[in-house]
C-alpha cells in the first residue's frame, strides 16, 4: 500500500485554505467548520468531491481515497454521541480486549514495579550527580571570590 505524501507547495496551499486546522507532507487535520459543513453538504445529496472542491481543495491533490475515508469517518463522527470531538487523548493505546489472568496479572505488576525501581534509582543518580555538580561550583565559586 503506497502512501501519498504531499509536496512542501502542496502543504503551503493546503494550509492556506480556512477550512485546514493542520496539514503535513503526511497527513491533514480539517477545522469542526468543515466537517459541520461537509456534513450539511453530503445531507443535501452533494458528492465528497463536489464539496471538497466547493470548500477549496484540489481534489487531484487529495487523491479519491483520501475524500472517501474522510466521507466515512466523518460520517461516524456525525452519528456518535461526542460529534466532531478527537477522542484520540482521552483514549490512548489499545485497550485490553479480554481479562488477564491472576498470574498473567501479577506477571505484569512485577514488571511495573521492576520498571519504576530502575527509574527510582536513575533519579537518584541524576539527583547525586546534579548535587555534586552544586557543590562543585560552589567551591569554584568560594575559591574565585577569595582571590
Amino acid at each position: 500500500m503506497s502512501v501519498n505524501h504531499f509536496t512542501d507547495e502542496q502543504v503551503a496551499m493546503l494550509r492556506a485554505n480556512p477550512y485546514v486546522d493542520r496539514a503535513s507532507n503526511k497527513a491533514i487535520t480539517y477545522s469542526e467548520a468543515f466537517k459541520k459543513h461537509f456534513i450539511n453538504e453530503r445531507n443535501n445529496g452533494k458528492l465528497p468531491s463536489e464539496i471538497f472542491r466547493n470548500a477549496g481543495f484540489d481534489t487531484t491533490v487529495l487523491g479519491r481515497k483520501r475524500i472517501g475515508g474522510f466521507s466515512e469517518r466523518i460520517q461516524k463522527m456525525n452519528d456518535r454521541e461526542e460529534g466532531f470531538t478527537d477522542l484520540r487523548a482521552q483514549n490512548p493505546g489499545r485497550s485490553r480486549t479480554r481479562e488477564l489472568t491472576q498470574t498473567e496479572e501479577i506477571s505484569y505488576l512485577k514488571h511495573q514495579v521492576a520498571l519504576q525501581k530502575q527509574q527510582i534509582e536513575a533519579l537518584k543518580k541524576t539527583n547525586t550527580l546534579n548535587r555534586k555538580a552544586a557543590q562543585a561550583l560552589r567551591k569554584k565559586n568560594s575559591h574565585s571570590s577569595k582571590h
